[in-house]
């Protein structure tokens, strides 16, 4: 069973930058693609960023350029450096792994506000 553990949240003002972390257990990373998603309130959780097995990188339009995932695979952790922080990037932002286009049980999250 795949557990997934969120890490790095926290409160920061526009224009800030945090790296969140998720750290992999009960498989091994490298075996998956991996995925960040965030929830604002009242909204469907969306798909931000997401990262192949083989280190192709996409990113939805809001976060291009200011958002970059990575993987490690030694460490069995996916990461978010999120730039350029803005007050619509406030939610709980969640990730996810996927092997043969199946995600596993999702984690706790872990919260991001921007605010000044």
């Amino acid at each position: 069973q795949v557990q997934l553990v969120e890490s790095g949240g926290g409160l920061v003002q526009p224009g800030g930058s945090l790296r969140l972390s998720c750290a992999v257990s009960g498989s091994i990373l490298r075996f998956y693609a991996g995925g960040w998603y965030r929830q604002a309130p009242g909204k469907q959780r969306e798909l931000v960023a997401r990262i192949t097995i083989g280190g192709y990188t996409d990113y939805s339009d809001s976060v291009k350029g200011r958002f970059t995932i990575s993987r490690d695979n030694a460490k069995n952790t996916v990461y978010l450096q999120m730039n350029s922080l803005k007050p619509e990037d406030t939610a709980v932002y969640y990730c996810n792994v996927l092997r043969n286009g199946v995600t596993q049980d999702w984690g706790q999250g872990t919260q991001v506000t921007v605010s000044s």
